[in-house]
C-alpha cells in the first residue's frame, strides 16, 4: 500500500511539473493509472485532494488556476520548485532551529520540522543549539487557538481569495466578507489577517477571533496588487493608539488591566478601589477598552466615552 501511494504521488508530481498549462482534475484522472482505477468520482476526488495536500506538505508548490471557461486547473512551475544552494553558517542554522520550536505546540509543528529536514538535506549544518538547557525556564511559543488560522495561512501561501463571516465589535451579527489574504500577524496575543476587502475596495485588518464559521476558499485570481511588505503589526498598533497624539483619562479597577497600566503615561492611585490612568488615545482605543468590560470607566474625552458605550450596547444587544 505504501509503495502504491508513493508511486501515485510521484506520477502526480511528474504530471504537474511536466505541464506548461494548468491540468484539470479530468485530465489528471485520465493520465494517472491509479486515478483511472478509482471506483467513482467521489472516490477519485478524495484521493486527489489527499495526494495534493501530501505533495504540498512535502514542499511542492502547486498553483491553482481558473481558466476562461471557469474550470480549475493545477500545475507546479519548475522555477517555483527549485531551491538555490543552501549556505548558512552555524549561528543562522541555530536561529532557524529555534524558530521551528516556536510552532511545536501549534498545528504547524509538522511543517516546521519538515522544513528543517529539507534544509539539512540541502546542506544546512547541524548546529548546536545555543539555548539548549534553557528551555525549561523560557521557551518560545506562539499560541494558535483560532480554527480560521490554518485555512487562512494556506490561502496566504497559495494566493487564494477567501470568504468568511466576520463580526465587528460594534455589530450584533456577523456579515460575509470577501477577502484576498496577504499576511497573518500575532500582536498582543491575538492573530490578525491583513488583506484586500473586495466589497469595500480597500485594505483591511481582521482579528481571527471574530471570524465565525468556516473559511471558504475561492478558485479565482487576486484583483488587487499584493504589497511587497505587509506589516499587519504596525497597522493594528496604529488602530490601537500606539501612534496616538492625544490622551484619554480612564478609571481602572485596582489590580486589573495590566496591559492598560503598561501603556499609561500617568497613574494615580485612588482610595476607593479605582485608579486614574492617562493613556494614549488613537483610532481603535474604544475597541480595546471594551475588552476590559466592567473594570474600565472612561472619564474623557466625551467622544471616546460615547464610542465605548455604543460598543457595549451592541454587545449586550447580541
Amino acid at each position: 500500500m505504501a509503495i502504491a501511494k508513493a508511486e501515485r504521488l510521484m506520477n502526480l508530481a511528474l504530471c504537474l511539473l511536466g505541464t506548461r498549462r494548468p491540468l484539470s482534475k479530468r485530465e489528471l484522472r485520465g493520465s494517472i493509472e491509479a486515478y483511472m482505477e478509482a471506483g467513482n468520482d467521489e472516490s477519485f476526488n478524495r484521493m486527489f485532494e489527499r495526494d495534493k495536500d501530501d505533495l504540498r506538505e512535502l514542499g511542492l508548490v502547486i498553483e491553482t488556476v481558473e481558466n476562461l471557461d471557469g474550470e480549475t486547473g493545477y500545475l507546479a512551475r519548475r522555477d517555483s520548485n527549485r531551491l538555490p544552494p543552501v549556505s548558512l553558517d552555524a549561528e543562522e542554522a541555530a536561529a532557524l532551529g529555534l524558530a521551528a520550536k516556536v510552532w511545536q505546540q501549534a498545528r504547524l509543528a509538522g511543517a516546521a520540522s519538515g522544513a528543517l529536514q529539507k534544509l539539512r538535506a540541502g546542506g544546512m549544518p547541524e548546529a548546536e543549539d545555543p539555548y539548549e538547557g534553557q528551555h525549561s525556564a523560557i521557551e518560545p511559543r506562539i499560541p494558535v487557538h483560532e480554527a480560521a488560522f490554518e485555512p487562512l495561512m494556506l490561502a496566504c501561501r497559495d494566493r487564494r481569495p477567501v470568504v468568511f463571516d466576520y463580526r465587528k465589535s460594534t455589530a450584533a451579527r456577523p456579515e460575509a466578507r470577501q477577502v484576498e489574504p496577504w499576511a497573518l500577524e500575532c500582536w498582543r496575543g491575538h492573530w490578525y489577517l491583513a488583506g484586500y476587502d473586495r466589497d469595500r475596495g480597500a485594505e483591511r485588518v481582521f482579528r481571527l477571533s471574530r471570524i465565525t464559521g468556516k473559511v471558504r476558499s475561492r478558485a479565482a485570481k487576486y484583483t488587487a496588487e499584493v504589497p511587497d511588505v505587509v506589516t499587519v503589526r504596525e497597522t493594528v498598533a496604529s488602530w490601537a493608539g500606539e501612534s496616538a497624539d492625544r490622551s484619554a483619562l480612564i478609571r481602572l479597577r485596582a489590580g486589573a488591566g495590566y496591559p492598560l497600566r503598561a501603556k499609561a503615561a500617568a497613574v494615580r492611585e485612588g482610595g476607593d478601589g479605582w485608579d486614574e490612568l492617562e493613556i494614549p488615545y488613537g483610532h481603535g482605543l474604544d475597541a480595546w477598552l471594551v475588552e476590559f468590560g466592567p473594570d474600565v470607566v472612561v472619564v474623557g474625552p466625551a467622544d471616546l466615552r460615547a464610542d465605548v458605550v455604543d460598543r457595549l450596547r451592541a454587545v449586550a444587544g447580541a
